[in-house]
């Protein structure tokens, strides 16, 4: 496995000298930010892509660069409507791709929601649990056996996961007082530890599973955290930095955010990445200290195979379903 490749990386330098023709690649969110760019490049490189959004109006705006990519590189680009907060649009969605019977080489499962004031889902989940681990949990695994031998499915963590561990007995907050960083670090853990266990669960066949933090990027996914507040972390980050004697911290650019997801899905070993958390085109290790935009690691929670387990279990218990 290469290891050339770092934080600065972008998707065109990760994907270089790649053709991807003849592959067919699905990818969730793909309105706005990481989603738009990560279907762009491997379009450029010749594969098939399927995007899934929720409001495909904005869709079709937000990806005109991707259509055009994918006709100069001789991939293809199509659109899927898809709201992760509605189990009726997963299912309906799902049952489509099933139907339509195509199998797919990747899976990126990257839409979601950050920092989101307290709400729920149409079906009554708190709303980041419910879309970012739930909705992708129950799409991912209702499709999973379109994914062929040798595939990969991609989902998109962060380093929020190190904001909290799932909380198995409390995930919808409704004995917890809601905190939304809380909330969003939860459901990031969430989606390592999916990760964790659909690797152990399908690599029999040949199929492989990582879990990817992008790093910080200043797209829409931020839109709930507010100008003024955005502004106050930074100088703290900021603060602490150049008391480190460390330069300002710079968000990375969304080529250099969609660079890990392309990199795992991709071109790394897939024995390196199965099962693992990545960043920065690199697999993280266990990194228990200090929590700050620059320091790397994975919290040990997130990777257990034993917590991976009962989060599935509670997961299905939670949407009535058994993989």
């Amino acid at each position: 496995m290469t290891t050339a490749f770092g934080a600065t990386s972008t998707t065109d330098d990760v994907l270089a000298g790649i053709d991807l023709s003849g592959k067919r690649v699905l990818v969730t969110g793909v309105s706005a930010g990481l989603g738009v760019e990560t279907a762009r490049a491997l379009a450029a490189h010749g594969a098939a892509v399927v995007g899934a959004a929720r409001d495909l109006k904005k869709a079709e705006a937000a990806t005109a660069a991707v259509r055009a990519a994918a006709a100069e590189g001789h991939g293809a680009f199509d659109l899927i409507q898809l709201d992760l907060a509605s189990l009726a649009s997963i299912r309906a969605a799902a049952d489509r791709l099933v139907a339509d019977s195509r199998p797919f080489d990747l899976v990126i499962a990257n839409a979601g929601v950050m920092a989101a004031p307290f709400g729920r889902t149409a079906d009554g989940f708190e709303t980041q649990f419910g879309t970012n681990h739930l909705g992708h949990f129950l799409f991912v695994n209702r499709i999973a056996g379109l994914i062929a031998p040798g595939g990969r499915l991609v989902a998109l963590a962060s380093a929020g996961h190190r904001f909290a561990d799932v909380d198995l007995d409390d995930p919808n907050f409704e004995r917890t007082p809601y905190d939304p960083w809380v909330a969003y670090g939860r459901s990031k853990t969430a989606n390592v530890l999916f990760a964790v266990e659909f690797d152990r669960r399908h690599r029999a066949r040949g199929v492989r599973a990582a879990a990817v933090h992008p790093g910080g990027i200043n797209t829409e996914l931020g839109r709930h955290v507010g100008a003024e507040a955005l502004k106050d972390m930074l100088d703290r980050i900021n603060a602490e930095l150049a008391a480190a004697g460390k330069p300002p911290y710079r968000w990375k650019t969304i080529p250099e955010g969609a660079a890990t997801s392309v990199w795992a899905g991709v071109v790394a070993d897939a024995d390196a990445v199965g099962g693992r958390y990545c960043e920065n085109c690199h697999v993280s290790e266990v990194n228990e200290g200090v929590i700050n935009p620059i320091s790397e690691g994975v919290r040990a929670y997130a990777i257990d195979p034993d917590r991976a387990r009962a989060l599935w279990a509670k997961s299905e218990d939670l949407l009535g379903e058994r993989f």
